[in-house]
């Protein structure tokens, strides 16, 4: 006999217009959270240092997937958000729980030329995973030696690969206004008129900038380059031990996991930083030439994790590793797979669209 024919059936309860709203909303948030953190996340390029290869305006997606996702640090957020509330200064999370970081496996490591986007390491006022955004090329990963030679990059004592679109500064000297279109026709983005209206800066290709030559009212291209003899104190490691600049930095071995250096006064000014802010010890202090762990003096150190060099592909306008180190492997966020949209923001509304940019590849 079947008993189940003598059981009551349950009332169908019909959801309400509200609950169903509420409920579509609910799992709207819940797997476009799970898709951005494990999967895909959209970000927009605000600065011009990546310029050529990727322009103010451009919209792309950075795979998450490719190095393998993190798992949250800072569990108590706001869905969707970043550091603060969308649009204010509020901060969107809260540090009273804060769990170990690991990375969940991906496609691969980053590799030297890939086009990363990572958490800017110094600054120090949020938790690890919602530090600003910034993206770079990784010109060096952990264990190369990077050298700056004349604005040439060398990896390991070769000529590092150059990104096609690779651009520096320029100096064109004229007694004329040039007209915006002139820079737009010949692939210039990056550009602003002296004070005293006798030159313009500009960023450029050098095949690009060399178009000017051409033109009559432009007397003369000159390339802008920091002399070897100049000490740039910004750079990093240490300026008053390290007397390097932009265009002739290193040479300078980038730290890899389970790497062990002695702690000499030389590798104290130039790894001393790195080892306090980013290996998660306990207490470490720096005094001029030695340093510290948990009060002792430590004579070595083996790292905990890989680091890597970061630059940008406007070599003179872009703030990177040359000025503020490297890149920790745990604040590496993805890597930029293509431009899904590109608005150039100095048009106007029916000509701000780049279409051929859309769903470009990034290289």
């Amino acid at each position: 006999m079947n008993w189940n024919f003598f059981k009551p059936k349950k009332k169908k309860v019909n959801k309400g217009p509200v609950r169903e709203w509420v409920d579509a909303i609910v799992f709207a948030v819940v797997a476009a959270t799970l898709i951005r953190w494990a999967f895909m996340e959209a970000f927009t390029i605000p600065t011009p240092s990546m310029e050529n290869s990727l322009l103010v305006g451009d919209f792309l997606f950075v795979s998450k997937i490719n190095y393998g996702p993190r798992t949250p640090k800072t569990p108590l957020q706001i869905p969707l958000t970043h550091a603060k509330v969308w649009g204010t200064n509020i901060p969107s999370y809260s540090e009273a729980i804060q769990l170990p970081q690991f990375r969940l496996p991906g496609f691969g490591d980053v590799e030297r030329n890939d086009v990363v986007v990572f958490n800017y390491p110094p600054e120090f006022e949020h938790p690890t995973d919602l530090k600003t955004h910034y993206i770079k090329r990784c010109v060096a990963v952990g264990g190369d030696t990077i050298e700056v030679r004349d604005s040439q990059v060398y990896i390991n004592g070769e000529k590092g690969q150059n990104p096609a679109d690779m651009q520096f500064a320029y100096y064109l000297r004229t007694d004329q206004k040039i007209n915006d279109r002139v820079f737009k026709k010949f692939g210039v983005w990056d550009y602003n008129r002296g004070t005293n209206n006798g030159f313009y800066q500009i960023h450029a290709k050098p095949s690009d900038a060399a178009k000017f030559e051409s033109l009559d009212f432009v007397e003369e291209v000159i390339p802008h380059k920091e002399p070897a003899d100049f000490v740039n104190p910004r750079i990093f490691p240490n300026a008053n031990r390290f007397p390097w600049n932009a265009d002739f930095f290193g040479p300078l071995v980038i730290p890899a996991e389970g790497m062990t250096i002695e702690l000499t006064a030389d590798n104290v000014a130039m790894y001393g930083t790195t080892i306090r802010n980013y290996e998660g010890l306990d207490k470490v202090d720096l005094k001029e030439t030695e340093l510290f762990v948990n009060g002792e003096k430590a004579t070595s150190y083996t790292f905990k994790q890989n680091y890597y060099f970061m630059m940008g592909d406007n070599r003179h306008n872009s703030e990177d590793s040359r000025f503020w180190g490297f890149v920790p492997g745990d604040h590496v966020v993805g890597e930029a797979s293509f431009i899904w949209m590109s608005i150039d923001p100095n048009e106007s509304f029916l000509n701000k669209i780049r279409w051929s940019r859309l769903f470009r590849g990034i290289d």
